[in-house]
């Protein structure tokens, strides 16, 4: 009876920081199956890949995989250059993630963007359990993608309205959420090495291949600036 209340309050917990994210995962979740239907593929392959996968990006992708010749190797170094950032969004869950129990393999499977910027920076309120909190994110999150993936891939056909330019909500999400980190830190110098090593990839890579170099110099950085960092914050705590 404990624990089912305890789930009960997660759930609860949970639910209003992922309503953001329902109304851009649904659209663009309809925009991915009516891309699949208009590919040539039925209804359930959009419904079984948004369940099963679950990579938003990777599964537009995973389209032209599907038309072009039989390359499994090519597919393979393709899905890790296209998902690399989630190597450093699994770094930085390893604390959070740790005494979870078994939850902490879904939570491996369901990370994506949004679920790792709320778990990773929001406060779990008192009283509520971590672990089926971080659960019900991602179990949430996972839920949206798939709903609109569904609609899409069954009454894609039937939808006439207009999605120009919704997958700027998701943009506007996590700038929203890297604020209100911003607002929460008492020392806002990681919060400025990483804008700073984004914007010197951004000019040296492009905008298309600057995520991955910046990464790795905010690892690096952090890394060897992680004793100077922690003196830090404990001479101003």
């Amino acid at each position: 009876m404990g624990n089912q209340k305890n789930i009960k309050t997660a759930f609860r917990a949970a639910f209003p920081y992922t309503i953001p994210i329902f109304a851009g995962f649904l659209f663009l979740g309809i925009a991915y199956g009516i891309f699949m239907r208009v590919s040539g593929f039925p209804a359930i392959y959009p419904i079984l890949m948004s369940l099963t996968i679950f990579a938003g990006s990777m599964e537009f992708v995973t389209v032209n995989l599907l038309l072009g010749a039989f390359d499994p190797i090519g597919a393979f170094f393709l899905t890790l250059m296209v998902n690399a950032r989630h190597l450093f969004y699994g770094i930085s869950m390893l604390d959070k993630y740790k005494n979870v129990g078994k939850k902490r393999y879904y939570l491996i499977f369901g990370m994506c963007d949004e679920s790792f910027s709320i778990n990773c920076t929001t406060d779990v309120p008192e009283g509520v359990d971590r672990g089926w909190f971080y659960f019900f994110v991602t179990l949430l999150n996972h839920c949206y993608w798939f709903a609109g993936a569904t609609l899409g891939g069954l009454f894609g056909s039937l939808l006439n309205f207009n999605m120009e330019g919704l997958e700027f909500v998701m943009t506007a999400l996590l700038v929203v959420i890297f604020l209100e980190n911003w607002m929460k830190e008492e020392n806002h110098v990681s919060s400025l090495l990483g804008l700073a090593m984004s914007l010197i990839c951004l000019i040296i890579f492009g905008s298309s291949n600057f995520i991955i170099p910046s990464m790795l110099c905010i690892l690096g950085a952090l890394t060897l600036l992680r004793n100077a960092l922690s003196k830090k914050e404990e001479a101003v705590s």
